[in-house]
């Protein structure tokens, strides 16, 4: 279903590790499901490499650069450049919206894009030239971070596109160079990308908050929750704002971890 431009869609995605920008299947599937919804206004970004209480928003007063939070890779990673506009309008709307649900906002002015916001939007996005501003996540609590989404749910009648960024699987002991991108997954990988599937295509809001204890392989998928905590938000902001229409956009694993991703309304 193709998203009008006024309204765009609510997305989760799995954006993997830096080299995970060259595999050519995932840097397609990006840009295939980027042209099935134009382009946005404006993005707001949840990463899983940002977590910080109260809600801090990225630099709107002047470019900061990327924030290169990785480690041990090759030069060229480092190199990468993603030079999209400030957003300083929009932080305005996310300051005004999650402050009147109770949360002090701050700005860090000196904080950039990190990996997970900038290394799938230049697939998405590569003339960099829709506006973006990042958000902390101020907590992993699954039902806090449901609300916090639910309050940034009228952005998308201004035409933003919100995007929890993480990984539907995420066990770095899984991660094993010698197999290969493509090797078999592990059985606690594969059961619980199928059972977040399910879960997602049944609208069950409620067992993906309470994963831990009805998901299968829970605390192996996720030894701790910061990569499956951006789809809270999403979640929170498609169910606030017309309900959840749960679509995989992209599937697959990459090195035994699941890259799931989701239009979810």
């Amino acid at each position: 279903m193709t998203q009008t431009l006024d309204r765009p869609p609510v997305l989760f995605l799995s954006h993997g590790a830096p080299p995970l920008a060259d595999d050519a299947r995932w840097t397609r599937e990006l840009a295939e499901w980027s042209a099935t919804f134009g382009k946005p206004t404006d993005i707001l970004m949840v990463s899983a490499h940002w977590e910080n209480a109260p809600v801090t928003l990225s630099a709107t007063e002047r470019p900061t650069g990327l924030v290169y939070d990785f480690w041990g890779f090759p030069q060229k990673y480092y190199d990468v450049r993603y030079d999209a506009p400030l957003a300083p309008g929009l932080a305005g709307e996310v300051a005004r919206l999650v402050g009147g649900h109770g949360h002090h906002v701050e700005h860090d002015q000196g904080r950039g894009l990190d990996h997970g916001a900038y290394v799938p939007l230049k697939e998405m996005f590569p003339e960099a030239d829709v506006p973006v501003v990042q958000m902390s996540m101020p907590t992993l609590d699954p039902q806090g971070l449901f609300e916090l989404g639910a309050s940034l749910a009228p952005l998308r009648d201004r035409g933003t596109l919100i995007v929890g960024s993480g990984f539907t699987t995420h066990n770095l002991r899984w991660f094993d160079p010698a197999g290969g991108p493509d090797s078999a997954p592990p059985a606690a990988s594969s059961e619980f990308d199928q059972w977040a599937e399910e879960a997602l295509a049944r609208g069950d809001v409620d067992s993906i908050l309470d994963f831990l204890r009805k998901a299968p392989a829970a605390r192996e998928a996720h030894p701790r929750s910061e990569h499956w905590a951006p789809l809270y938000v999403a979640l929170g902001a498609a169910y606030a704002s017309g309900g959840i229409d749960a679509r995989t956009a992209i599937d697959g694993f990459w090195f035994g971890l699941s890259k799931r991703s989701w239009t979810l309304g």
